[in-house]
């Protein structure tokens, strides 16, 4: 298996700290709002990732973190005069919603940032005791990047950039310049505040996921995944961290998925393109046709997101179901045991070349065109391939048909025996307006029920 590693931004053979087993850190919500869907779309690459991983025979711990407590949600808080609590807990629920609408497997742990105060005190301790944090005069910790000389190396910044000294309080800020940035912050008037020997205050973003992946997956890890928005500062900033807390390397490989554009354009609420799950349900979609269409994209491209391509990503999903009921009702036929070893091993070759699931989901589609396979070939290599997609096929049902409906297929059956094509053809448009699809094959005409 190959993948795309962000730090050295090359092609690598993975290898496992541990063998068969794989420690997965995927950035998870700050939950404030609802997730957009290009939110969904990364967290469907980690999903897929991990199916990956999991196909290949390697233990999967994942980790995923939930940002309870971070500027935007004090400032809803505030706004709102709400507890932080108040404003997290619905859009956490709202998010665990959407994962189950998109069938992404669960997390072995969803760490919160609140639950884990202690922890992220401990690393702000230790990174001030070996000298890489100082306090300012308001109380506040920082951490001095210029007591890291590898500041930089994920991100590829110049060092030439780097503003020794010049602070920044905020959690997201200026990518064109690399600052001290903020380890604990000292408690506001209305702000949220935990005790600590540096003074009541609260953690910065950063040290929230270097605290909560080493707690779980230890001080050195196999995988750490994004969006490319996070790799500076964010992901820059955790690495600092956490090596100069642990003094061993922090994560061995880091893996970024692309942002999704919307027409073309960067989705903002300004240019009224900035769409949720929610959003795709009330357009009449569902949720699996979504993931279908992050399927056609391979994670490092953008995609590019139109209502008009999604419409085809549920055209197709309703044909791939269509495909495996149908295939449930062959009576099964010898096949040819090469040609099935042949689309296996074009799929497995896709999907650990970097995850090439595009082409993994042509594989599919030819393998359900192919004449050297039987049905029951088909139908397993499908089931199997969706390991990997993830669209749920395994829930495709084998069709019943009601007795009306089978007698009017066996009239129009005889219809066409007599070469009555106009009126056969009339019975079959009767058939298909009361919700009904038919194909004619050499074993006879196939009903099923047409997907909504």
């Amino acid at each position: 298996m190959k993948i795309f590693n962000t730090l050295g931004r090359r092609l690598e053979e993975f290898k496992p700290i541990k063998k068969g087993f794989v420690g997965l850190y995927t950035c998870g919500p700050t939950v404030y709002n609802f997730s957009h869907i290009g939110n969904l779309r990364t967290y469907i690459f980690e999903d897929v990732l991990r199916r990956v991983l999991e196909w290949n025979g390697f233990k999967v711990k994942q980790v995923m973190n939930i940002t309870d407590v971070e500027d935007k949600i004090i400032k809803k808080a505030i706004e709102e005069s709400k507890t932080i609590s108040e404003i997290t807990t619905p859009y956490t629920r709202i998010f665990f919603s959407d994962l189950e609408d998109l069938n992404i497997k669960k997390a072995a742990v969803y760490p919160r940032a609140t639950r884990h105060i202690k922890d992220m005190l401990r690393m702000v301790k230790t990174l001030a005791q070996k000298g890489f944090a100082y306090r300012a005069k308001d109380d506040s910790v920082y951490f001095e990047i210029d007591k890291f000389p590898e500041y930089g190396k994920l991100a590829g910044l110049d060092k030439v950039a780097l503003q020794s000294g010049a602070r920044v309080e905020s959690d997201e800020y200026d990518k064109e310049e690399a600052r001290d940035f903020v380890l604990w912050k000292a408690q506001k008037p209305k702000e949220p505040s935990w005790p600590s020997e540096f003074g009541p205050g609260r953690p910065g973003w950063h040290i929230e996921c270097s605290a909560m992946s080493t707690r779980y997956l230890g001080p050195t890890f196999d995988i750490h995944t994004g969006g490319v928005d996070n790799i500076f500062p964010h992901h820059e900033n955790e690495i600092a961290q956490s090596e100069a807390a642990t003094g061993k390397p922090f994560v061995n490989y880091w893996v970024h998925s692309e942002h999704l554009m919307v027409d073309g354009q960067k989705m903002s609420k300004s240019f009224n393109n900035f769409y949720t799950l929610r959003d795709v349900k009330e357009r009449g979609f569902e949720p699996l046709a979504f993931r279908y269409a992050t399927l056609m994209s391979h994670y490092r491209s953008k995609m590019n997101f139109t209502w008009e391509a999604l419409e085809a990503s549920q055209n197709a999903l309703n044909n791939l179901r269509f495909e495996i009921a149908k295939l449930k009702m062959f009576a099964d036929k010898s096949g040819s045991p090469d040609a099935e070893n042949k689309f296996r091993f074009a799929f497995s070759e896709a999907v650990n070349n970097d995850l090439n699931v595009p082409e993994a989901l042509g594989v599919a589609w030819q393998a359900v065109k192919d004449d050297s396979l039987s049905p029951k070939q088909k139908l397993r290599l499908l089931l199997d391939f969706d390991k990997i997609f993830g669209l749920g096929l395994e829930n495709v049902k084998k069709p019943v048909i009601p007795r009306k409906i089978k007698a009017v297929v066996k009239e129009r059956e005889l219809l066409r025996a007599n070469k009555q094509f106009i009126q056969s053809d009339a019975l079959r448009n009767k058939i298909e307006a009361l919700g009904y699809k038919l194909e004619d094959t050499e074993n006879g005409p196939i009903v099923i029920k047409k997907p909504k």
